[in-house]
């Protein structure tokens, strides 16, 4: 019997903890980090695998046409963020996450280029669209995500892309092991990943300088880090779908 994989890292704030004087911006900076960095998807088990090598082609597969899901509903997440935000300059720079993914025009953008990583690892692109074989804990997980954007303020909202902090490298770490573990990939299909490691810095930056200045109490720093949390976890229950879960087209 296969044992789960245990979650690391602290627990998440809970809203009753006690409230006192926030922490100054360095502290809560290093907070939000070390949360990030302790609870980010990389220790997975599945994402252990993969780096290290040892996916099979239907497991990558099955990873690549399940985190399309994921991939679709981010423009529609940044979306929901970018209607709460106050103030043109914020908007114009969050409408860019928006451009980054869906393109400026047909053919551009990151869920274009996820798509061309699908093909190939030997995916039809028309299968991938179509939603068909997307799990049910993926679909779960990823539309709670969406939902919590929708419903949170604002300040919580964006704390919860601050997996963005984590995600160039774990985007470099698949730039230097796919080519030496699965050469069969090739090597344009990786263009998803090169182009994340800009913006994830750059997007990373932006969100963080921006819930440190927000952040005014210490309850509004815990309710950050518990989005932050939160957002980890919804990764984390990805991979544990699609750890578990079967493949695409396999029987449910």
């Amino acid at each position: 019997m296969t044992t789960a994989p245990v979650r690391p890292g602290p627990p998440a704030p809970h809203p009753a903890e006690p409230r006192d004087t926030p922490l100054a911006p360095a502290g809560f900076e290093a907070e939000l980090r070390e949360l990030a960095r302790s609870r980010y998807h990389d220790a997975h088990p599945f994402n252990v695998r993969m780096h290290r090598g040892e996916l099979s082609p239907d497991e990558l597969r099955a990873w690549v046409a399940n985190r399309f899901h994921y991939q679709t509903s981010i423009p529609v997440k940044d979306a929901l963020i970018l209607a709460k935000l106050p103030g043109p300059a914020m908007r114009r720079s969050w409408l860019r996450r928006i451009q980054d993914h869906d393109g400026i025009a047909d053919g551009e953008g990151g869920i274009e280029r996820w798509l061309r990583l699908g093909e190939a690892v030997g995916l039809e692109r028309a299968e991938m669209e179509s939603g068909r074989n997307v799990l049910p804990g993926v679909r779960f997980a990823v539309d709670g995500y969406v939902n919590f954007c929708r419903l949170a303020p604002v300040l919580e909202a964006v704390a919860s892309s601050l997996t963005e902090l984590c995600a160039p490298d774990i985007m470099t770490t698949r730039l230097e092991t796919f080519p030496v573990h699965y050469p069969w990939i090739e090597e344009s299909g990786l263009a998803y990943f090169r182009g994340r490691v800009p913006q994830g810095r750059r997007d990373g930056a932006e969100a963080l300088a921006w819930v440190i200045d927000r952040a005014r109490t210490r309850e509004d720093q815990l309710r950050a880090l518990s989005a932050l949390a939160f957002k980890c976890d919804v990764l984390w229950s990805l991979l544990d779908a699609v750890e578990h879960g079967g493949r695409p087209g396999s029987p449910r």
